[in-house]
């Protein structure tokens, strides 16, 4: 009899995939035990770095997580869907709401980490916010947890001659938040442009968002501009891939 393609896709996929089926079914609910090496070595009858690679591809996948002398478990963490346009509509910081809500229905949003700080501007924020050589920027740097984990490291860089002695420059910037700010010093952002890239994160990144072995990053660099074209904001993002579902709902 001829080999099916699934046949010929290497043991430890294989194994992965009845795994992960058994995930999808709910065999295994989050913050269950999977089957530990011995276990899918005498299941499937393989050797232990095949029965390892198959729970790495989950754990790669963000669909198990390892602790330690524990075994591997499946994520517990529910990921947060990041409705990319409706958490930016005025509607949102407009009304003195966070941007988040459009995002974390009723999950706890903390702000752990937050630094402001005034600061030359790099080169590639002095050219995204039109700076001249001797500009400074306001550095607003926070790091956000949900529901406990931590899901996204956000930098932002604001021209310290448009926010200089106002709310944004302070850790807590009020209702609205940064945006709503802005429109109160005659700067309301009305347009705002994405740029979306992936990469493996630095030791630093995979620290400070405790992502598990193996998980890339998403990078959202996000401009802010005023109604004559004015950029008032560049926030460079990373995200924990395995915390997200990037939703962009919008007209044809």
């Amino acid at each position: 009899m001829a080999s099916t393609d699934d046949d010929r896709r290497p043991k430890y996929q294989r194994i992965a995939d009845n795994l992960r089926a058994a995930i999808e079914s709910g065999e295994y609910g989050p913050g269950d035990r999977l089957p530990g090496e011995n276990d899918l070595m005498a299941t499937y009858g393989v050797a232990r770095m095949t029965a390892r690679q198959a729970l790495g591809v989950l754990r790669d996948e963000g669909v198990a997580e390892a602790r330690r002398g524990a075994g591997v478990f499946v994520r517990a963490f529910r990921p947060l869907r990041r409705r990319g346009i409706q958490r930016l509509a005025q509607q949102q910081w407009g009304n003195g709401r966070s941007i988040w809500s459009a995002d974390i229905e009723n999950r706890r949003l903390d702000v752990d980490q937050v630094t402001v700080s005034e600061e030359a501007a790099p080169d590639r924020v002095s050219t995204v916010l039109d700076l001249v050589d001797d500009d400074t920027v306001c550095v607003r740097r926070r790091r956000f947890v949900l529901d406990g984990k931590p899901v996204l490291l956000g930098t932002s860089y604001l021209p310290t001659s448009l926010v200089a002695g106002s709310a944004i420059t302070q850790e807590d910037t009020g209702e609205g938040g940064t945006y709503a700010r802005l429109a109160e010093l005659g700067y309301k952002p009305v347009h705002f442009r994405e740029e979306i890239r992936s990469r493996m994160p630095s030791k630093d990144e995979a620290h400070r968002l405790s992502m598990s072995a193996g998980t890339p990053v998403i990078l959202v660099c996000r401009t802010a501009f005023t109604d004559e074209g004015r950029p008032v904001e560049l926030n460079e993002m990373t995200l924990d891939a395995a915390s997200y579902i990037l939703e962009y709902d919008f007209d044809a």
